[in-house]
């Protein structure tokens, strides 16, 4: 089973996942909705989708984000 949906615990804050679950925007960090609330709050967040959404449209869908290896 894929590592994202088995796991359990946000790779943030340590908290549970019972809630929900997203991939980060910066890197491949599975976080919980309170943790992506504050990543979407960050002043580069919109920086982070753009350049999120030009991988998607250059067919890269395993993309690492901004602050992942590449």
């Amino acid at each position: 089973m894929d590592k994202f949906f088995s796991q359990t615990h946000c790779d943030r804050c340590g908290g549970s996942l019972k809630s929900g679950r997203i991939m980060s925007m910066y890197n491949t960090d599975c976080i919980c909705l309170n943790c992506k609330d504050k990543e979407s709050r960050r002043t580069d967040y919109g920086k982070a989708v753009e350049a999120e959404h030009n991988e998607i449209k250059k067919g890269n869908y395993n993309y690492k984000g901004i602050k992942g290896e590449n």
